[in-house]
């Protein structure tokens, strides 16, 4: 039976616009040590999920290691994540495909289990000029009846262009993009040249505070509200201080956050924007995972493990900054 979705594709981005807020985060997959995917893991770190407030969640990207899965472990993983979810969360996947086919294959089979849009991630293997880019990006907008949101971040390999990212907001469908550039001004800028009823999310929590001054309304596909642990109310209590115009509060409450991003900086981002690749990365992520009570799991072969010593230091780091 097909999913009705909440929308119909000309009331798409009035619809994301009045939805789509807060935190929608990226979790991370827990696979077993053959590497078999963690099913029973993975629905105990939705049902937290949903238990903390999750407003939404972006599933099946590079943080999921999805690029390291089959198709039909693909699939799988996201049957399972929408029998869990049992349509109390709004469920969104990413698309990274070369071929748009496949792409469409994905997305029809997204709708029917329920999930209601796609961040779609640009394809680099043969499309690469503007136009290219665009046509694809079209082609599913035309042939998928999902919302559809796309990601400016060299981690896809090309960073899309001021004007393309332009253009592919025109487009109806198209309601949102995650605007990972690392560069604030960018996010601001793009804001000003899309139309007020297009989403711009600067993805990164030290931003949020200045970007919810500035027409900000949602952290998406990021890790923040999930990793905060502890110190969760923190960036809730800022956000709710900000809306009500009380910004003088909120920054003192924002700077209580500095010691953990900070942590988090020197553990994800800084390595990151040096290499763009979460690879290297994951791993301390499920680290932090695991300290959380949540099932991280292994990173699956052929991805290496994190040293021991590396996973005392980051449960020890995260225990004196109160996260756990």
């Amino acid at each position: 039976m097909a999913n009705i979705l909440p929308f119909t594709k000309s009331e798409a981005k009035t619809w994301a616009k009045q939805t789509i807020r807060d935190w929608y985060d990226c979790p991370c997959t827990p696979f077993k040590p053959d590497d078999s995917l963690d099913e029973d893991g993975l629905r105990r770190n939705i049902e937290h999920f949903i238990d903390i407030g999750e407003s939404g969640l972006v599933l099946g990207g590079f943080v999921a290691e999805c690029w390291n899965m089959s198709v039909t472990e693909w699939m799988r993983y996201h049957e399972v994540i929408a029998e869990t979810a049992a349509g109390r969360i709004p469920l969104h996947t990413i698309i990274f495909d070369q071929s748009v086919h496949q792409a469409m294959e994905k997305l029809n089979y997204c709708e029917k289990l329920g999930f209601v849009a796609a961040e779609v991630i640009t394809p680099i293997v043969q499309l690469r000029s503007d136009q290219e880019i665009y046509d694809y990006f079209k082609y599913l907008a035309d042939h998928s009846n999902l919302a559809l949101l796309f990601y400016r971040s060299m981690v896809a390999g090309h960073l899309i262009s001021l004007d393309l990212s332009r253009r592919l907001s025109e487009i109806p469908t198209y309601v949102g993009m995650k605007q990972g550039s690392l560069n604030h001004d960018d996010s601001l800028k793009l804001r000003r040249m899309t139309g007020g009823d297009f989403i711009v999310s600067d993805p990164f929590e030290h931003h949020w505070l200045s970007d919810l001054r500035q027409g900000g309304q949602v952290i998406y596909g990021a890790f923040a509200h999930i990793l905060y642990g502890k110190k969760r109310g923190l960036l809730e209590r800022y956000t709710a201080l900000a809306r009500a115009g009380q910004w003088e509060e909120a920054f003192a409450v924002s700077q209580q956050l500095q010691p953990v991003r900070d942590f988090y900086d020197e553990i994800m981002f800084a390595p990151l924007s040096g290499n763009f690749t979460y690879a290297t990365t994951l791993g301390n992520l499920k680290v932090c995972y695991e300290a959380l009570g949540l099932a991280g799991g292994v990173m699956r072969s052929p991805i290496r493990q994190v040293a021991p010593e590396k996973r005392e230091w980051i449960r020890g780091r995260l225990k004196e900054l109160g996260v756990v």
